[in-house]
């Protein structure tokens, strides 16, 4: 998501450096005009804005070790990763003690909307920095939603994933039972569409499931993470969701097995036992 995201920051007009733990895959940046540099603390060097993009609260917390330290006056830390409620807060102490202003910016998609800059941005943090940060969420988003202190929007992220990921287990394990009984499974999203019940994203991601064609756009480890965080979540707040834990513990079993597939492959834990295409194995 990272490589799409600079893309269209930098098609803004705004300049970008760009650093990645594995510089190869940030290669291919340099083709749009972005500064692929060696290390997280050269991309930062006189820059306003630093954006964090990485696969959880520890990678992020490691960079901004590094970067803070030797981030200039007045620099802002945008962190748009997916980390959770009690990593953010830890960010936000980080940010603190460094005397740089944190904004809490998670965003709703994957790769292909990341590519077309049709994210949706959840933003969080000092009003003072929305108009600062107006172009970035422009270039990358279609919609930008502030909902309140730094940390906030953490929070909605993850209740907004607990939806997705039961969604996408709802829909494997309501497809594996009609195929377990015999019946076409496609009966079932046919049956729902254009209802009160049918979603474009039950209907894309049974049509993965049922063709057994996995090629990721949000990959099943990710998932079983953001599912976990959300386990996380209730227990903090003493609530007790047993779908959720549910759901976690399942995709972290697909995860040992699956986890560089699409999230989709959780399908594979309970589907009927068939030859899969080549892109599913």
């Amino acid at each position: 998501m990272g490589l799409g995201m600079s893309r269209n920051i930098r098609k803004a007009g705004l300049q970008v450096r760009a650093w990645n733990r594995s510089r190869e895959k940030a290669e291919p940046l340099a083709d749009d005009g972005i500064t692929v540099v060696n290390s997280a603390t050269e991309a930062v060097e006189g820059a306003d804005v630093l954006l964090t993009m990485l696969s959880d609260g520890d990678a992020v917390l490691d960079v901004a070790n590094q970067v803070l330290p030797v981030a200039g006056d007045g620099a802002l830390w945008l962190q748009m990763s997916t980390i959770g409620h009690a990593a953010t807060d830890r960010c936000i102490a980080v940010a603190e003690n460094a005397g740089v202003t944190f904004v809490d910016a998670p965003v709703l998609g994957t790769k292909k909307p990341a590519e077309e800059g049709k994210l949706v941005v959840l933003a969080s943090g000092p009003d003072e920095a929305r108009e600062h940060l107006a172009p970035i969420f422009d270039a990358v988003g279609q919609k930008t939603l502030w909902v309140g202190a730094a940390g906030m929007s953490s929070r909605l992220k993850v209740a907004i994933n607990v939806w997705i990921v039961a969604v996408v287990e709802g829909a494997a394990e309501a497809l594996a039972l009609a195929e377990g009984m015999g019946l076409d499974p496609k009966l079932v999203l046919e049956a729902v569409s254009g209802g009160p019940l049918d979603l474009p994203y039950l209907q894309m991601k049974g049509d993965m499931m049922i063709e057994r064609r996995f090629d990721p756009s949000f990959r099943l480890a990710l998932a079983a993470k953001d599912a976990r965080l959300a386990v996380e979540a209730a227990k903090d707040a003493g609530l007790d969701l047993p779908l959720v834990e549910t759901i976690a513990n399942r995709m972290a079993i697909g995860a040992d097995e699956h986890g560089d597939q699409d999230l989709a492959a959780t399908f594979l834990l309970g589907a009927p036992k068939r030859a899969q295409s080549p892109a599913a194995r």
